[in-house]
């Protein structure tokens, strides 16, 4: 799947009635989109070419004749790279299984899905920027909610092991407070797959106010968080249905914060392999040598 499949599928739910209609028309047509003149692939999705124009600057683009280069390099490179187009494979829903067996191996799907489609999206440059500002800030400061911070804490405990000064916690009034006393020195990273949950916009609004650097890891949209944070790190994993509880969303979220967290170890390399050892031996004596099961018998 094409980088823009990618954001296009992320993205859909937002785009107007006539945008959705160039979507639905792009996705099913892809191999032709980029020989086909505006005229004619506004007539076939039953839409104007204004509308073709405006879908193309949805998903990032100046124009569709931006999005043609682009389309036809990434296919391009598919097909030298594998010898035939790349097959898109769809998330799948965890009440498709038929047994246990498909039951893994739909979420082992979905899964291996969120993690070839974020990477797609994470721009390097806005990778290296965020760890540039991580590396440069007095202190860190991680804001997530709900299934968010549990990605926000595994951030906080890998910081941790390099000896960043990192501040997390659950508790949204103790984030509020973090948030409320950050300074321009300071930096923030803000977790939230949707960027609309509340909570995360109130710390950005907060950290803004005080001219506080921001980080979002967020879905390609056009969500608050995405547009008012200074570096965004874009993620992809549509989950199908609620019932699917955020997994491979978390998936996502969490491919995120390593290659963040490794980027900002490799600008700081020798210092971060130095700290790394030190917590691996501060740990060891908590290692059980040998163990028999027969010290479980009481």
């Amino acid at each position: 799947m094409t980088n823009i499949e990618v954001r296009t599928r992320n993205i859909y739910e937002n785009l107007s009635n006539s945008e959705k209609k160039v979507a639905d028309f792009f996705l099913a047509n892809i191999n032709e989109v980029f020989t086909t003149p505006i005229d004619e692939l506004a007539r076939q999705a039953g839409v104007s070419k204004v509308a073709w124009v405006r879908f193309c600057k949805s998903i990032g683009f100046d124009g569709l004749k931006d999005m043609k280069r682009s389309l036809y390099n990434e296919l391009s490179g598919a097909i030298a790279e594998s010898g035939k187009p790349e097959e898109a494979a769809s998330f799948t829903d965890i009440r498709e299984a038929n047994d246990t067996v498909h039951l893994i191996q739909t979420v082992k799907r979905n899964s291996i899905r969120a993690i070839v489609d974020t990477e797609k999206l994470l721009a390097p440059a806005a990778v290296e920027t965020a760890a540039r500002t991580i590396l440069a800030a007095r202190s860190i400061c991680i804001f997530g909610v709900g299934a968010s911070a549990i990605v926000g804490e595994d951030l906080y405990n890998k910081f941790l092991r390099i000896d960043r000064n990192v501040c997390f916690n659950r508790d949204l009034h103790i984030q509020l407070t973090y948030a409320a006393n950050m300074t321009p020195q300071d930096a923030a990273v803000l977790i939230s797959m949707s960027g609309s949950t509340r909570e995360v916009l109130e710390m950005l609004t907060l950290a803004r106010q005080n001219g506080t650097p921001t980080i979002a890891l967020t879905k390609f949209d056009k969500s608050p968080l995405a547009q008012f944070a200074d570096t965004v790190l874009y993620l992809s994993s549509p989950e199908i249905l609620p019932r699917s509880g955020a997994m491979s969303s978390r998936i996502a979220q969490m491919m995120a914060v390593d290659v963040l967290f490794s980027a900002v170890a490799n600008l700081d390399y020798e210092n971060a392999a130095k700290k790394l050892e030190r917590s691996r031996e501060g740990c060891r004596p908590h290692l059980m040598g040998t163990f028999s099961a027969a010290h479980l018998h009481p």
